[in-house]
């Protein structure tokens, strides 16, 4: 775990927002509730009647009527954080207040440059941070994981053995497929079918992985997927379709059932060309609530600066044009560590 990301990813906005769905009536006029509201929970009613102004449901908060100003800021704390209650709204309305505990998807992405340090980041962390990780490596080995997480304070075999890592190694995983019966369906099991775009038996192999246990797994927090790389599964036949439809299912199984967390790299390519790359860096960027693009300099090489770290937070279920925040470093990699700072503000420039 690099201490320096893990800090500008802490100390900006929390994009942990509530998702808000709003079903417009018909009929209501501008007079139907009084302009102020008496703030507490349940008791703010409308002044000079007894139907109340709000109500909760079986499925949220039902609001009737014209939302005055200010409702937004006394239902949040009665309704545990019900946020953006469509005050300019002047036709009565339902919101629906859908829970937060929902896991969130993490999308990596590196271009003309290796974004490998991210992975190694959030591996770290999440081991770090008692969570049951299923690793899905498709690009490096088990012993290139394990030293570069010595390097940052966790062991992959301790954790493999005590059973809070679940490892996928495709590059020995493969060789397995191609050469050895199974007699059991395998995770890369599309690799030798004529229909490449299978990947049913590796969202089971996930979904196996992160499922509840006994008590003996009781001390494991959130369950986290962590895929390296998406971008090789198109190098192996698979369709930018068929990828998207495994993280719909993994999202639907981890981030919802489950309330854990996905996060996957993929390599931007920049071949405008390369069809199949483009529909899956979109695809999983409007599914995103965190991005983290790293890229290289657009001045080349620099011994000083290795590139820079755009981080954008979005959120997917708000239809404004403002639901998005980003902010842009430049970082150095180091043998333990990664330092940032602003564009410009390198310790050997200044």
């Amino acid at each position: 775990m690099f201490p320096e990301l893990n800090h500008l990813l802490n100390t900006t906005p929390d994009r942990a927002e509530q998702v808000r769905s709003c079903a417009v009536g018909k009929g209501a006029g501008p007079g139907s509730v009084a302009e102020d509201c008496v703030s507490g929970g349940s008791a703010c009613r409308p002044v000079g009647k007894t139907r109340p102004l709000w109500s909760r449901g079986r499925l949220g908060v039902v609001v009737r009527g014209v939302l005055p100003r200010g409702l937004g800021s006394m239902l949040a704390p009665a309704e545990g954080g019900l946020l953006d209650l469509l005050e300019s709204s002047q036709r009565p309305c339902v919101l629906l207040k859908v829970p937060r505990k929902q896991g969130k998807l993490t999308l990596l992405c590196d271009a003309k440059t290796d974004g490998s340090f991210l992975v190694h980041h959030f591996l770290s962390f999440y081991l770090k941070a008692n969570c049951k990780v299923c690793f899905v490596a498709l690009i490096q080995s088990f012993s290139h994981y394990n030293i570069v997480g010595q390097k940052l304070g966790v062991s992959l075999t301790t954790a493999r053995e005590r059973g809070q890592l679940v490892f996928l190694e495709g590059l020995k995983s493969s060789v397995d497929v191609f050469f050895r019966s199974q007699e059991e369906p395998h995770p890369l099991q599309f690799l030798r079918e004529a229909n490449t775009g299978n990947l049913q038996p590796l969202f089971e192999f996930v979904r196996e992985a992160l499922k509840p246990g006994d008590n003996a797994e009781a001390a494991w927090r959130c369950p986290v997927l962590l895929v390296d790389d998406l971008s090789v599964l198109l190098s192996l036949g698979v369709g930018a379709v068929a990828v998207l439809d495994f993280i719909h299912y993994c999202r639907a199984t981890v981030c919802c059932e489950l309330k854990g967390n996905i996060v996957t790299l993929v390599h931007d390519s920049g071949d405008a060309e390369d069809e199949e790359n483009d529909v899956l860096l979109n695809g999983l960027s409007h599914q995103s609530h965190l991005i983290l693009r790293a890229e290289g300099l657009a001045t080349g090489f620099c011994r000083d600066v290795h590139g820079q770290l755009r981080i954008l937070w979005r959120r997917p279920s708000q239809l404004t044009a403002q639901r998005d925040r980003s902010l842009t470093y430049q970082y150095k990699i180091q043998d333990k560590s990664v330092s940032f700072f602003a564009k410009g503000m390198s310790p050997a420039v200044l």
